[in-house]
């Protein structure tokens, strides 16, 4: 089985899937990256770098381009995040197996569910292929709701997303979860890009309701971005420059490396976050996760209360609870990080979501379908939040 997977750009949330595939298929899988990697993302941290024998750069010449389009066209099974247009409608319209990769299409909402040229756009690549060998691969929970709504693959999404890399975990992971930091003052992280729809408010607002309470906490800050220094000045006006420190970009072996230190890590993005890898990696590094209700990958990963704590987006008294529970309880906060990296390890690592893959695929290839009950590759039904 030829497989390759068409996205824009090669980035480090793809590259232990992309590895696990090449284990398994050797030179039978592909990754085409279409575009060279953004500034704004190289600033974030992100490596440019990043180079794999089953690595194409379709932009860098017109010979690879080539390749690409030839992919597209004769691989045995295609997932497409992003690729050439004119190749991919004429690969659906030969019935060949395709898995369309995606986060949610409706972040936006009201009148925009309507837009002509987004309805132009479902119809002519999606809706006119509901009866082909397509199916979605829904990288955010709210992924299934969004395409049913204009009736796309029905009884067709399944459970996907972004997979971390999970070896090597335990040793550091667990050394901030032995019983003698239990002493030690928590160590709260949140990781984004400052940007309003990720909330970096609520982190301060946070602070200054647990420094009223009389808790001891610290919450580090990691990031760049437009309210960067709007939240700066409100950590100032609120009084909790003390217990909040701003940390700037780090490369995201370091940013790993802090998930370790930290015990809780929060997870504040609204419905704007499609999947949010972020959470893979604080759950795979042992850290009692807090997040959003909104957030694609939290009902996906998180099972409330046993593997981390959700809360209702946006609510900053929701978000309180839930921190002070785990500051409250020091032992049930480490046995949720613990249950955490056994999430990441064995469901929702990067191993079994190939290795589901590869058998789902070919189990279609041969005209019949391999089903799974829990995890990636599972049938994703329509999600709406209880909270």
């Amino acid at each position: 089985m030829t497989l390759t997977f068409f996205t824009n750009y090669i980035h480090h949330h793809q590259i232990p899937l992309a590895d696990v595939f090449y284990q398994q298929l050797g030179t039978d899988y592909r990754f085409v990256a279409m575009e060279e990697l953004p500034d704004w993302l190289i600033k974030g941290g992100y490596d440019p770098t990043i180079d794999r024998p089953y690595i194409i750069r379709a932009y860098e010449s017109s010979e690879a381009m080539c390749v690409a389009k030839r992919l597209m066209l004769e691989s045995d099974v295609v997932i497409h995040a992003y690729g050439p247009r004119f190749e991919l409608i004429e690969r659906k319209k030969s019935n060949l197996l395709t898995f369309e990769y995606s986060e949610r299409w409706n972040k936006r909402g009201g009148l925009y569910l309507f837009d002509p040229r987004k309805l132009f756009n479902i119809f002519h690549n999606h809706f006119v292929f509901r009866k082909s060998k397509v199916y979605m691969l829904c990288a955010s929970a709210f992924t299934a709701n969004d395409v049913r709504f204009y009736n796309c693959y029905k009884h067709k999404c399944l459970k996907w997303g972004y997979f971390s890399k999970t070896e090597d975990l335990n040793a550091g992971s667990l050394a901030k979860l032995r019983p003698e930091n239990l002493k030690c003052e928590p160590k709260i992280m949140w990781c984004a890009r400052f940007l309003g729809w990720k909330h970096p408010e609520l982190p301060i607002k946070l602070a200054a309701k647990l420094k009223a309470k009389g808790y001891k906490f610290h919450i580090n800050m990691f990031g760049s971005g437009e309210e960067l220094e709007p939240t700066k000045l409100l950590a100032k006006k609120l009084g909790v420059e003390d217990v909040v420190s701003f940390c700037g970009n780090l490369p995201n072996e370091d940013i790993l490396q802090q998930m370790r230190e930290h015990a809780i890590f929060l997870f504040t993005s609204d419905k704007g976050e499609g999947w949010g890898a972020v959470l893979n990696e604080s759950m795979s590094n042992g850290c009692a996760v807090v997040a959003s209700d909104m957030i694609g990958s939290v009902p996906f990963l998180i099972k409330d209360g046993v593997n981390g704590l959700i809360f209702k987006s946006g609510n900053i008294d929701s978000l309180v609870a839930k921190c002070e529970f785990l500051l409250n309880n020091p032992d049930k906060r480490i046995k949720i990080g613990k249950n955490a990296i056994s999430t990441m390890t064995i469901e929702w690592s990067p191993q079994n979501a190939a290795q589901r893959f590869v058998i789902l695929a070919e189990s279609l290839l041969r005209g019949s379908f391999a089903e799974f009950k829990e995890g990636p590759c599972s049938k994703a039904d329509s999600y709406t939040s209880k909270l």
